[in-house]
């Protein structure tokens, strides 16, 4: 969603409102990630499942087109500025259906590997949201900088066989994309603040929460993804 930049401070801000539209994100967020990696959990637990996705030629991939068409909608819920009720089941539905695709991470790293890259993950997180929500830097060219390098990792992953195979590339290109992730996170987050400023008018801002929340969600996943194929220990 394209909008004028705003000057953000705390004359323009509604502090309190403020607070609330990114508290709401926050909690969507992290019911996402609950819903995810409980389903990846017991999903890995099923020979049904994981044969249903990773047994088949086009399992895994009717899974990711059914993810894609998910965020289509909830990107554009959010930009008509519809009532969360609009987007919410989309959101614990693509959030299921996350964790089914990614169960094999409990077949191929161990608990306390798991368990580190997360920790790792919201530390980081953390870190680059406070960035973007505080800084008075604008972050726009960033954003075409790093849509930019994204396409360039998702060629670099297709030519390396999706990760499919062990080496030095591999980690070249974990470490690269939990380095573009850390970035879009503060930029994200910088959107969304000045996404609040600009509509913060509107009586109706659940739409935008959601979809918020699901871009925040999605950067949380990659760089945890990223940092446990750098650091995680297969099993043995």
């Amino acid at each position: 969603m394209n909008t004028p930049r705003k000057e953000v401070s705390n004359q323009t801000i509604n502090t309190a409102g403020l607070s609330k539209f990114f508290a709401s994100i926050y909690s969507y967020m992290a019911v996402g990630l609950t819903i995810t990696g409980i389903t990846a959990f017991y999903a890995s637990q099923s020979a049904f499942i994981l044969n249903l996705v990773f047994g088949t030629r086009f399992g895994f991939l009717g899974f990711f087109i059914a993810e894609i068409a998910l965020v289509m909608k909830l990107s554009a819920n959010g930009a008509k500025l519809k009532s969360a009720g609009a987007s919410i089941v989309g959101f614990i539905a693509f959030a299921l259906i996350n964790g089914i695709t990614l169960s094999s991470i409990f077949l191929m790293y161990d608990l306390g590997s798991i368990g580190a890259a997360f920790i790792s993950t919201a530390a980081s997180f953390a870190g680059m949201s406070i960035v973007g929500f505080t800084t008075k830097k604008d972050l726009t060219s960033l954003g075409g900088q790093l849509r930019g390098a994204l396409i360039g990792l998702i060629i670099a992953m297709l030519v390396n066989g999706f990760f499919l195979q062990s080496g030095p590339a591999d980690m070249v290109l974990s470490f690269i994309t939990v380095v573009i992730f850390i970035g879009f996170t503060a930029y994200d987050t910088q959107k969304l603040k000045e996404l609040y400023v600009h509509y913060s008018g509107e009586q109706n801002l659940g739409a935008l929460a959601i979809s918020g929340a699901l871009n925040l969600y999605l950067d949380f996943i990659n760089i945890f993804l990223g940092l446990l194929r750098i650091f995680g220990g297969g099993r043995d």
